[in-house]
């Protein structure tokens, strides 16, 4: 006899399959299916003791288990980046009415840089239903929609990574609040007059107007569609400090080491005045690569030292004095996944 389910499980199966389903805007994963959530790392051009291609890449979701070699390069039509960003080239979805859409860089594809707005990067694409939230650290990118997918010759240079959550509507909203403070650099965007109640502050952005705001800082929790949690921390310019030692790191009451360019001269040193410190991470070592050093990685992530605390962000702020000034945040996972794919990639880092 066929066994049937309840009809509680019927309807819970039914709405897991909407909000994953082929035709909802979501992160797209390596085949192009939705995904709840994916990181890429993108490898440098130079590591220690060799050259690389500059778009090779690493990739991970909540099925591959930790990271894994992508067969396909950055620069080409394929993959997760790709077909994610794919949901907005594709149909002209951008200059479609019933979707919000921002594209976001202070160093914009094809513009000069203007000073003023927050050290951030990244992509929002939704409907009223659900949409994306790609943060990531590449300049010049993402390509304008017109022009279709185009990854920059000159993000071949450092590593960099990407973030992608699917989010429901409700959450995008709380997303956009985020942005006031980060302040970032729309240089296209979209938010039509049937979404300009919901989200007035990100209106106000598109539109080339700063909204106020009420405090220096501000915090919010998040679930992704699939319900994995993360935090969104994001600062203005007015809070004057480095993220992850003044505020991150004592928040989550971790230590933190971290990943962040470190330009010679200007990098901030390895900080344990406050309860909880902040160690700057000097060495990288992932899976089926050579070692390579934080001087070629233009990534900004973060790992708690101690594995009990699981911590991992990825981000948008160097640890560097004249971004101390500048709008940014982070995006915090508490998943053991991410944790140990991250964690397992210090390779040295300073101590105080």
């Amino acid at each position: 006899m066929a066994s049937h389910l309840s009809p509680c499980c019927q309807i819970i199966v039914v709405l897991l399959c909407c909000t994953l389903c082929c035709c909802n805007i979501s992160c797209r994963n390596e085949a192009g299916e939705p995904v709840d959530w994916f990181i890429v790392y993108k490898l440098p051009l130079y590591k220690i003791g060799k050259v690389g291609s500059g778009v090779d890449y690493m990739y991970m979701d909540s099925s591959t288990e930790g990271w894994q070699m992508s067969k396909f390069t950055v620069n080409i039509s394929q993959g997760a980046l790709w077909s994610t960003l794919n949901q907005l080239y594709m149909g002209k979805t951008y200059e479609s009415n019933s979707s919000v859409y921002a594209l976001y860089n202070d160093a914009p594809p094809n513009m000069d840089y203007i000073r003023g707005y927050g050290h951030t990067k990244g992509a929002l694409l939704f409907d009223r239903t659900q949409g994306f939230w790609l943060t990531h650290s590449v300049p010049h990118f993402p390509s304008f929609p017109e022009e279709g997918y185009i990854y920059p010759s000159s993000g071949k240079f450092f590593g960099q990574t990407a973030l992608c959550v699917t989010y429901q509507y409700e959450q995008l909203l709380r997303i956009a609040q985020q942005m006031a403070y980060i302040y970032p650099r729309f240089y296209n965007c979209s938010v039509p007059d049937a979404f300009v109640a919901d989200l007035l502050q990100l209106a106000q952005i598109c539109g080339g107007t700063k909204p106020p705001l009420f405090s220096d800082k501000r915090v919010e929790h998040l679930s992704s569609v699939g319900g994995e949690k993360f935090i969104s921390f994001v600062k203005s310019e007015r809070f004057v400090d480095d993220i992850y030692t003044g505020w991150v790191a004592q928040a989550l009451d971790a230590d933190l080491l971290v990943e962040t360019w470190q330009r010679v001269g200007h990098e901030l040193p390895s900080n344990c005045s406050l309860p909880k410190h902040a160690m700057n991470i000097k060495r990288i070592k992932l899976p089926w690569s050579d070692q390579f050093k934080s001087s070629y990685d233009h990534s900004k992530w973060c790992v708690s030292q101690a594995y009990e605390d699981q911590v991992t962000c990825l981000g948008d702020l160097n640890r560097e004095k004249a971004q101390m000034w500048r709008g940014g945040g982070l995006v915090c996972s508490f998943n053991p996944l991410i944790y140990k794919a991250f964690r397992q990639a210090v390779d040295h880092f300073i101590s105080c």
